[in-house]
């Protein structure tokens, strides 16, 4: 009972203290700048360390009032010239802390509710009253001097050629010092606990007996740190994977490296043969192959010295088919290659001999057929082959043996796209000749020969020599085979040529002969080295060899207009056309005879007529003299003048690709740097 009297009669002290500070706490006298600056002075009442009868609590409880009253007081009444030039207002340099004491008389009781005020801001006082100045101002005391090693060592590893593992480790050790400041050793007044951390950097607390205890939701692994660094690796490889796009191959190449990964784990502990029967054999090992069905020829001309290479085909490469490649002659190649002309085809692993057909695609993207490769240009190849992947590259000889003195490559290329069928096709004219003419109308003869081959182009495109277009209408009946109506844009003449564009469909050999190295192989010849090898002409026809041409002049009827238009006509448009006369008149054959005096007159004007012509002719002569001269001058200029360009040219171009150079090689250098 004496307790618990004592206990009410300390509150009740406690309670009047409180209203004591609060009344002081709005009642204080600001005016007076030594009572503000005492105010704000922390004052304690006992320094004792024993404990007052307030049932075991700490000494920090005593005068919180006060405490407050004084915080409080702080925080309202600022002084604002102490915060902008770091001195108080009688002038004195801001060396003490904002209470107005020293740091040393303050108590750990005092600053468990204060934080401690900073001190030196007047530090930078001078530096910050200089001269106003964009400028950063550089100490020589700050400076580093960089010619030495070790300073030169610190910054090494910032750059491309440095060691950024070591950098990011200090990075992350960086972070951890920063959260360990944040989080720092503390100490609880009130029940005596210090929490701390341990050496590994995980923060541990120790009770009042001293044992240390592991924060809530730690191990003692440290597994908070690893979810961090698991969540940090799968959000790295999440947003690499956004950044890349992924990918088909890159998702099969991951899981083939799982796969044997679980069948090296699988298969750890078992034997080879059981590990064989399950996973085949390993690469590097020695193995016994049993072949079917190899040709005698193998066996025959066997080398032991020769390697063989032992491969395998799959189910799709087993069938054959038309490839289309895109072909392009070699530029050392001596000569143009030619269609159906039989070449040597090395395709992946595999070479044959077949007969190419060239094309080229037009603008209706039709292939059309090539009689010969393009000189500069790419083309279709078509060939009869095994179905090779599309990209697969091909390269193509004229013969394999060995005694050729010039061997070169004949084209080169690379499969475009696999087709079972071909659309080849060539330009072929049909030429026709009209035998009986209407205004718009014509019967052509010479060009079919059924009335089932008109019956297939009726609607077909015509056009003549002289570029009427027209259009095929009907067989004629009743008329020799063939003959056909068509119409035209105008009327067309007898003597025109009527032609109609047709497109047939080429389709290419299928020849697929493979190339052995054992025993000997025979190639496909062209009918060239066939007559050369045994001398045989070649087969003249006389209807492709040129012959002359022989024109029949055309006479053309004279224009007669009727008397009755003519006499309509004005006398501009009027013929006047005299007939020829078929005798001399009288006029030409009468003579002239001249009186003396006539003849004295035109004797002197030949001769007058003779000077003059003399002096033209001299004249003349002198004028192209003159003209040779003034040519020869002015080639002179002009090829002065060329050569002067050409060198300000060269000069121009020159000084063009210099800079062209210099800043290619700082786009390189930037490059480099990035």
């Amino acid at each position: 009972e004496e307790e618990e009297e004592e206990d009410d009669d300390a509150m009740e002290e406690n309670d009047s203290r409180l209203k004591k500070k609060e009344k002081l706490l709005f009642a204080g006298d600001s005016d007076d700048s030594d009572n503000e600056q005492g105010n704000r002075s922390t004052v304690l009442d006992d320094e004792d360390d024993e404990e007052d009868g307030f049932g075991g609590s700490s000494k920090w409880k005593n005068n919180l009032a006060q405490k407050a009253a004084d915080s409080f007081l702080n925080g309202r009444m600022a002084n604002l010239m102490e915060l902008v030039y770091g001195m108080s207002l009688n002038g004195t340099d801001q060396s003490t802390d904002a209470n107005g004491s020293n740091g040393n008389d303050e108590s750990d009781d005092e600053m468990f509710f204060r934080p401690k005020a900073k001190s030196g801001l007047s530090k930078n006082y001078e530096e910050n009253n200089e001269v106003d100045s964009m400028r950063f101002k550089l100490d020589s005391t700050d400076m580093k001097n960089w010619e030495e090693e070790e300073v030169r060592e610190t910054i090494r590893d910032r750059f491309v050629t440095g060691n950024w593992q070591d950098a990011a480790d200090a990075d992350e050790a960086a972070a951890n010092e920063e959260e360990g400041e944040v989080f720092g050793d503390f100490e609880d007044l009130e029940t005596g606990e210090k929490f701390g951390k341990d050496k590994d950097g995980e923060e541990e607390e120790e009770d009042a007996n001293g044992d240390v205890k592991m924060k809530d939701g730690e191990g003692e692994g440290g597994d908070r740190k690893k979810s961090k660094e698991e969540l940090k690796k799968k959000f790295d490889a999440q947003y690499d994977e956004e950044k890349s796009g992924g990918g088909f191959l890159e998702e099969l190449q991951q899981q083939i490296d799982k796969q044997k990964q679980v069948n090296d784990e699988e298969f750890a502990d078992m034997d080879e043969y059981t590990r064989t029967l399950h996973l085949g054999y390993r690469p590097g090992s020695y193995v016994r192959i049993e072949m079917n069905r190899i040709p005698c020829e193998f066996v025959q001309y066997f080398k032991p010295t020769v390697p063989v290479i032992v491969g395998g085909l799959q189910s799709g490469e087993e069938t054959f088919g038309f490839l289309q490649l895109r072909f392009k002659k070699h530029r050392w190649h001596r000569r143009i290659l030619k269609s159906n002309d039989p070449l040597i085809f090395s395709l992946g692993w595999r070479r044959f001999q077949a007969l190419p057909v060239y094309s080229i695609e037009d603008q209706n993207d039709r292939l059309r057929m090539l009689k010969y490769t393009p000189e500069h240009m790419h083309c279709v190849a078509t060939v009869y082959g095994p179905i090779t992947p599309p990209s697969t590259g091909i390269l193509a000889i004229k013969d394999a043996s060995n005694n050729l003195p010039g061997f070169r490559i004949s084209a080169t290329g690379f499969v475009l796209e696999l087709d079972q069928s071909t659309q080849i096709v060539k330009k072929l004219k049909l030429v026709g000749e009209p035998y009986k003419i209407f205004k718009n109308t014509a019967f052509i003869k010479n060009m079919f020969n059924s009335m089932l081959e008109v019956a297939k182009f009726e609607g077909a495109s015509l056009r003549t020599v002289s570029g009427i277009r027209g259009q095929i209408k009907k067989a004629l009946r009743g008329t020799p085979e063939g003959r056909f109506r068509a119409t035209f844009e105008d009327k067309i003449l007898m003597s025109d040529i009527v032609f109609c564009r047709t497109w047939y469909p080429v389709t290419p050999n299928k020849l697929y002969n493979p190339v052995t190295t054992y025993g000997p192989w025979r190639a496909m010849k062209t009918m060239a080295q066939l007559r050369r090898e045994n001398n045989v002409p070649i087969p003249v026809n006389p209807d492709s060899l040129y012959k002359p041409i022989v024109r029949q002049e055309r006479k053309f009827n004279p224009l007669r207009i009727p008397k009755t238009l003519e006499a309509a006509l004005p006398f501009a448009n009027k013929p006047k056309l005299e007939a020829k006369k078929k005798a001399p008149s009288m006029e030409t054959k009468r003579a002239v005879v001249l009186e003396p005096e006539e003849r004295r007159a035109y004797t002197l004007m030949q001769k007058l007529q003779t000077i003059r012509n003399d002096k033209v002719y001299k004249r003349k002569v002198k004028s192209r003299e003159k003209m040779a001269i003034h040519k020869k001058k002015v080639a002179k200029e002009t090829e002065a003048r060329e050569l002067k360009q050409k060198e300000m040219t060269k000069k121009r171009y020159r000084i063009a690709g210099q800079e062209e150079a210099r800043a290619r090689k700082k786009m390189a250098l930037g490059d480099a740097n990035d």
